[in-house]
């Protein structure tokens, strides 16, 4: 922390116009640097104790003699014997050919060269592959030298790389005095092609006592016939084939016949596997040897297929291929038992493999689509459409049951939007329909396309579809993850479920019920006070026509606006409105209350202090 200084010390100096370095003698923070820097007392110590200011100058011996390298290493060669790899790209009998070389490094001058021995009718350019000169060891500018060398290591020139595995006395000898520890020596590597080639060895073979003359007049025409299974039920569309095998006695050869039958399909090609000689078991092969494009002879196989591989009840691998044999012939019979003794051929009984059911399953359902149009998929490549009712069609033509249902939602613009909900009972389908408001900033029209709308929960195994049922005046239902109340209904969803009352809950029906009862209740009370006025239906016709004459003189009246007012007005959805909320509200729409005509038809739908605007 003390110090203050952290520059480098300056090293480059002049002196009389000339650049010079000198030594730093502080270091980083101003400490003194004693690497290379001597005190002047040290200084003064090494003046007086240095030797020539005692003894003088020491007397140098004459030099010796200067002998040049090219006299002291005349006629010296160091001989490394090497070998390279050479790739034969277009030949069937030999992939790469192995050249053996000699490299000699002259010690007078640094030059290699490679001379490589001329081999009696080779084909081949051989004698001297590199000529003497100093061979470059890289891009540097870097040669050879004798200090690279050494036995068993990869020495690269001019792109060809060298392998050598040993040298002569002179050069073991010469390295070992420069203190160049040598790798012990390595096998020179031949040509295979070439050792191949050689002259073998005169073998002689002793012919065998073996008559095939005679085993062919012995036998000729006499084939032994088995009765085999091929199981291929374990691969792909496999099948248990019935197959015929013929073994003639006559030159020990096999062949495989194909039993046809009537009507199965198969093309008319009767031989599976020609008469030949099979192979029972092989030789340990050579991984260069090419099987697939030679034929078998006696020299890749051990043992070949005989009468004695065949038997009643046990399989035979032929080809790859495993038949199992469950009879024969009488003939084979009684060639078994005269030739080997054997007496036992009861015939195996072949049953076949039930079939293993698959069960289906049936994937998860998308999204996509009715469920039950979209499982036909599942059950046939042309789906077909799923059975619709027709007589539940017919007879509910044109039925429909309309409710009035408000979306529940966090957002409060659209707490305020109400929605019309049709369900179509011919179908049980259900469609939303939203009336445009002027002025809402929200586009009405269709909301809900005819679709069945599923319950929360369902799942495409168990599908449950909302019903009249479940739709009463102030539940809750989930369309696609939107939530309605049901706020109000169509009179013809309380007569049409009054007419059916057995087919309905009687919860929906009384739900239903309870909501129509101050509506019922309005309209009795309205009939009665004009029954007790005296107002018959000529005359409510007439006064219903002069109001419509009065009211044509204010021009700035609107149906539309007058009935969208009274609805949001209402908040419970009831169709009644306290008389001084009306009045006020008629006020500010401009409608003349005070009008003689209008009061009286205005005390007409009133109920006790409560208005119909339905029936205003």
């Amino acid at each position: 922390p003390q110090k203050t200084s952290f520059h480098r010390s300056q090293t480059l100096g002049y002196k009389n116009g000339f650049a010079f370095s000198r030594l730093p003698t502080v270091g980083i923070g101003g400490e003194r640097l004693y690497v290379n820097q001597l005190s002047q007392a040290e200084l003064d110590e090494l003046s007086n104790v240095r030797p020539t200011l005692t003894y003088g100058q020491a007397k140098q011996a004459p030099p010796s003699g200067f002998i040049p390298a090219h006299v002291a290493f005349d006629k010296k060669i160091l001989k490394f014997d090497a070998y390279f790899q050479e790739d034969v790209p277009l030949s069937a009998e030999e992939h790469y050919r192995i050249r053996q070389v000699c490299i000699y490094y002259y010690l007078e001058d640094d030059s290699m060269s490679v001379i490589e021995p001329v081999v009696q009718n080779s084909g081949l350019p051989q004698g001297k592959l590199i000529r003497r000169h100093r061979v470059p060891k890289n891009d540097h500018g870097d040669h050879y030298h004798w200090k690279d060398l050494n036995r068993g290591m990869n020495i690269t020139m001019y792109g060809r790389t060298y392998r050598i595995v040993d040298c002569d006395p002179f050069t073991q000898v010469f390295l070992e005095s420069q203190g160049i520890e040598l790798n012990p020596p390595e096998e020179m590597v031949f040509d295979p092609y070439t050792e191949l080639h050689r002259m073998p060895a005169r073998k002689y073979v002793t012919p065998s006592d073996f008559d095939q003359l005679k085993q062919f007049l012995t036998y000729d025409k006499q084939v032994l016939r088995f009765y085999a299974m091929w199981d291929d039920t374990d691969n792909m569309f496999g099948e248990n084939r019935p197959y015929i095998i013929h073994y003639y006695l006559a030159d020990d050869t096999v062949e495989v016949r194909e039993v046809y039958k009537q009507n199965d399909g198969r093309d008319p090609f009767p031989i599976l596997i020609k008469r030949q000689r099979l192979p029972k078991t092989f030789m340990e092969k050579k991984k260069t040897f090419p099987s697939c494009v030679l034929e078998i002879s006696d020299q890749e196989v051990l043992e070949w297929y005989t009468a004695k591989d065949f038997a009643v009840g046990k399989s035979t691998t032929l080809l790859g291929r495993t038949f199992f044999i469950y009879d024969c012939d009488e003939f084979t019979r009684n060639f078994y038992r005269d030739k080997f003794g054997i007496t036992d051929f009861q015939p195996v009984e072949i049953k076949k493999k039930p079939l293993e059911e698959v069960p289906q399953v049936i994937p998860p359902y998308n999204g996509f689509g009715f469920l039950e149009d979209s499982l036909q998929n599942c059950f046939s490549l042309l789906p077909k459409p799923p059975r619709k009712d027709i007589i539940k069609m017919l007879e509910n033509h044109h039925k429909v049951l309309r409710y009035q249902v408000a979306l529940e939602s966090p957002n409060p613009e659209d707490r305020k939007r109400r929605f019309i909900l049709s369900y179509f009972l011919s179908n049980d389908m259900i469609s939303i329909y939203e009336p445009p408001v002027r002025n809402s900033g929200i586009i009405g029209g269709k909301y809900l396309g005819k679709t069945r709308v599923a319950k929360p929960g369902s799942t495409a195994d168990n599908a449950m579809y909302y019903e009249p049922s479940d739709l009463t005046i102030g539940s809750t239902i989930e369309v696609f993850g939107h939530r309605f109340v049901i706020t109000d209904a169509d009179e013809y969803v309380l007569n049409y479920m009054e007419s059916n009352a057995e087919s309905f809950p009687a919860a929906t029906l009384q739900s239903l019920r309870d909501h129509f009862r101050p509506r019922q209740v309005v309209k009795e009370t309205a009939n009665s006070d004009i029954a007790t006025i005296g107002t018959s239906k000529q005359e409510l016709d007439e006064l219903i026509r002069q109001v419509q004459e009065e009211l044509k003189l204010h021009k700035s009246l609107n149906n539309k606006n007058i009935r969208e007012a009274f609805l949001q007005c209402n908040k419970d959805g009831s169709g009644m409105l306290d008389k001084a909320k009306f009045l006020a509200l008629c006020d500010s729409l401009g409608v003349p209350t005070k009008a003689f005509l209008v009061n009286k038809l205005i005390d007409l739908c009133s109920c006790e202090d409560k208005i119909n605007y339905h029936d205003f």
